[in-house]
């Protein structure tokens, strides 16, 4: 709140300005006149405090600080998250959910964990993503995280290398804040912070974004152009996990193919 606070104007809220402000953005009570409550019960919501606010609360709220679809149930989950207790469930993935993902070829598929480590995937993700090859007894599990923040020839091969990092550090935002609890992703950020120049610069801004289902083109050095549709899907009793397909075009399959035979 305080971080999208900070970014508004009076003008774009509708408020009048009166010359330079010694800090950036809306004051505290400036949101709380928007968002039709007290100036003290803002600042304790703002703050953390244990002021259970109702959705209508929190859509008031959103509503004054310009909170887009994503932002808005973003809020929505923190107050709920805030009240979970007690230990982080292990993550187990399941023997239907590994010969899904195995019978997915050619088309890349691979299970995500809550902190974004792969638990799983297939040789066509092998191939795609320069994966190491899966074995089930790995204690070291590659991150999809750090892996786009240090890989240099994702940035080399990737001309809106940038412009995509954003986007991943935000869904991994909106991630981070469904498991409060859970060591691994504190410990995460931590690393990334002291890593990523990138990522020191856009984790401090909160922006937050949801997966979409989107349509995904790319040029390989080796494989060349491939073409994929891309959708995430969650087992419903195993809500931390992830399962990322990329369905290929016939083209892009055919190539895969060829591949996964060589």
């Amino acid at each position: 709140m305080r971080a999208r606070r900070e970014r508004l104007t009076p003008e774009e809220v509708g408020l009048p300005s009166y010359g330079r402000r010694r800090t950036p953005g809306l004051r505290r009570e400036e949101v709380a006149q928007l968002a039709h409550m007290g100036t003290s019960w803002y600042t304790s919501l703002e703050q953390g405090r244990d002021v259970n606010p109702s959705e209508q609360v929190l859509d008031s709220l959103a509503e004054a600080l310009k909170l887009s679809v994503d932002e808005r149930r973003h809020l929505h989950m923190l107050t709920k998250t805030a009240e979970v207790k007690g230990d982080v469930p292990e993550q187990e993935v399941s023997a239907g959910l590994e010969r899904t993902v195995l019978a997915l070829e050619p088309n890349p598929a691979f299970i995500l964990g809550r902190s974004w480590d792969l638990l799983m995937w297939n040789q066509a993700a092998e191939i795609v993503f320069r994966l190491p090859k899966f074995f089930k007894e790995s204690v070291q599990r590659p991150n999809w995280m750090r892996r786009f923040l240090t890989d240099s020839s994702l940035r080399t091969n990737n001309l809106d290398w940038e412009a995509k990092a954003e986007v991943m550090i935000a869904r991994f935002r909106a991630d981070y804040a469904h498991f409060p609890q859970d060591e691994s992703f504190r410990e995460l950020t931590e690393e990334f912070m002291q890593i990523s120049e990138l990522f020191r610069s856009c984790w401090p801004r909160h922006d937050v974004q949801l997966v979409a289902d989107c349509h995904k083109r790319w040029e390989d050095p080796i494989i060349g152009e491939m073409e994929f549709e891309y959708v995430t899907l969650q087992p419903p009793n195993s809500q931390d996990l992830k399962i990322m397909i990329y369905t290929a075009s016939p083209a892009t399959a055919e190539r895969l193919k060829n591949l996964l035979r060589s």
